[in-house]
């Protein structure tokens, strides 16, 4: 395999996230100026000035008109996970959530009718093409953009109730365990895998941030007994972070029943 060969300003830059990252430059510090990088790493301004906005486009760096630029907070802790074990709050899991830590949680959502692309119809054990309810979602937290969404059901799932769609209607909003269990359908579980790729054009868009910056996409399929009934893809670009909270009372049932 022919050996990876990184631009200058791509060393300088993991020089400095290396930095950041273990307290060498820690939050509110000053970050380097574009001449003390010239001047420690042997390079033209253009060089770095490329390796101080890649850290800047990462979130890791923030820059203000006639002030210094600081090394940024340490990433905030977005909870996804606590609606699945505890018992559902009528209202939106995400509000609610929002809520507990004290913050304002609001989302954006359209849904509309299209066809399962290949690996998507894989996920729910239909075939390609078949028809599916999409709803892409913005959420945000105290107004600034945290994540986004992608949810795919098979269409014919809760047939022409009010259930249809994940935001509309009398039960939009209530997130897809309590919304399916009011058309009879009970999710059983949830499996998730994380996956690390890169921020699309329009991603980064929606996002107000550069595209090909690192992300991880959480890939995650609500199961009703094996039947796959719902599957999404959850975008979380930096700054942000999921956080799994699991309650010791599963751990020990998994061990009880001699899951590793």
């Amino acid at each position: 395999m022919r050996p990876i060969t990184k631009r200058k300003y791509e060393i300088i830059a993991d020089d400095l996230r290396a930095r950041i990252i273990d307290g060498r430059l820690p939050p509110g510090a000053r970050f380097p100026t574009l001449a003390e990088i010239q001047e420690d790493y042997a390079v033209a301004e253009g060089t770095a000035f490329r390796a101080a906005k890649l850290l800047f486009d990462e979130g890791l760096t923030d820059t203000r008109p006639g002030a210094a630029t600081r090394v940024r907070g340490r990433p905030e802790v977005i909870r996804l996970v606590r609606a699945w074990y505890l018992d559902p709050p009528s209202g939106s899991p995400w509000h609610a959530e929002m809520a507990a830590q004290g913050r304002v949680g609001a989302f954006e959502a359209h849904s509309e009718t299209a066809t399962a692309p290949p690996a998507i119809a894989e996920r729910l054990a239909i075939a390609t093409g078949d028809s599916v309810v999409r709803t892409a979602y913005k959420y945000t937290a105290d107004a600034k953009p945290t994540f986004i969404a992608t949810s795919w059901e098979p269409l014919g799932l809760t047939g022409t109730s009010a259930a249809q769609t994940p935001e509309g209607g009398p039960f939009g909003g209530w997130g897809i365990i309590r919304r399916l269990a009011e058309v009879g359908i009970t999710v059983s579980r949830a499996v998730e895998e994380i996956v690390p790729r890169t921020l699309t054009g329009p991603e980064a868009d929606i996002l107000g941030l550069r595209a090909g910056i690192a992300i991880i996409v959480i890939e995650r399929t609500h199961f009703a007994g094996d039947k796959p009934v719902e599957t999404a893809d959850m975008v979380v670009p930096p700054p942000y972070r999921p956080r799994y909270e699991i309650p010791v009372e599963m751990v020990e049932d998994a061990e009880e029943m001699g899951v590793e």
